[in-house]
């Protein structure tokens, strides 16, 4: 295999690499555009004979990053949870694409990557009024990162470009929380609205909201003093959708005789207001639903 040089303008340079076709025998060319120095010209087509004869060559293509992107989030689908495939999505029309959608997929360089992330952080807000957060940039990245390694499975790059680039680093702010006296400040405060039996399960249980809004009469067991937690509620833009808890598993909580007996009262009030409107409570009803 062999390759020259010509030069197009003073600072660009046509790489023109001579190969053999395979199946039919016949000689070929293959053009690569290289802005630089005769010599950086002289080492990337050093470079890319390299890639032909080790077998590692990919065929350059005309596909945009942010074309690719739209398909690597179709094929991503199936892995990831609606929730966060709308994360993903998001991400990438509104931040990824703006700084290096218009850029081709073989043409993108982690210097280009790098210098998107610095842009973005200050002023990648949409509205103008600053730079994105570290936290997330550092989602672009992971995302960035994620898609390209893919191209390189699916052989529509050689490398991955992100690789080579770091995402801002992200601070751990300190965890604010309540003391005793705030907590049962904040259960008193709520106490006779919506939000009581919720905040109850929260504070006593650890529950996540996700859990609590998931909660379903047939999983609290009062005469055990129990709840089998089993479930999580996520709202996307398709509709709320059920699915295991964050741990990946169920697990029991233990409650207490004062959460016992809130417990009792509300499910009491509860099928007072169903009765209302002529619906009878039964288990496969929400705790914390309403009619």
């Amino acid at each position: 295999m062999r390759g020259h040089l010509k030069e197009r303008s003073p600072g660009r340079w046509a790489i023109i690499l001579d190969v053999r076709d395979l199946p039919t025998g016949k000689r070929r060319r293959k053009w690569h555009s290289f802005a630089g120095t005769k010599r950086g010209a002289q080492a990337e087509c050093a470079r890319l004979i390299a890639e032909l004869k080790s077998g590692a060559y990919v065929e350059a293509s005309k596909e945009t990053v942010s074309a690719f992107l739209d398909r690597w989030l179709d094929d991503v689908r199936t892995r990831v949870t609606p929730k966060t495939h709308e994360r993903y999505a998001q991400i990438c029309r509104k931040n990824v694409n703006p700084l290096l959608g218009t850029i081709l997929l073989a043409k993108l360089k982690p210097e280009q990557i790098s210098e998107a992330y610095s842009t973005a952080l200050a002023t990648g807000r949409r509205d103008g009024k600053g730079g994105l957060s570290p936290r997330t940039v550092r989602q672009m990245h992971a995302i960035v990162k994620s898609a390209l390694a893919q191209a390189v499975k699916w052989e529509i790059l050689a490398r991955n470009p992100a690789a080579l680039v770091k995402g801002p680093k992200v601070g751990r702010a300190a965890m604010q929380t309540y003391d005793f006296e705030q907590t049962a400040e904040l259960l008193e405060a709520a106490r006779g609205q919506r939000v009581f039996v919720p905040a109850m399960l929260a504070v006593l249980c650890g529950m996540r909201r996700g859990e609590i809004a998931a909660l379903r009469w047939r999983s609290v067991d009062l005469e055990a003093a129990q709840i089998s937690v089993a479930q999580s509620a996520e709202q996307t833009n398709a509709g709320v959708r059920y699915k295991e808890p964050k741990s990946g598993r169920g697990r029991t909580v233990a409650l207490s005789a004062t959460l016992v007996a809130e417990l009792k009262a509300h499910r009491l009030q509860q099928a007072q207001e169903f009765l209302r409107i002529g619906k009878r409570l039964s288990d496969e009803d929400f705790c914390c639903g309403s009619v």
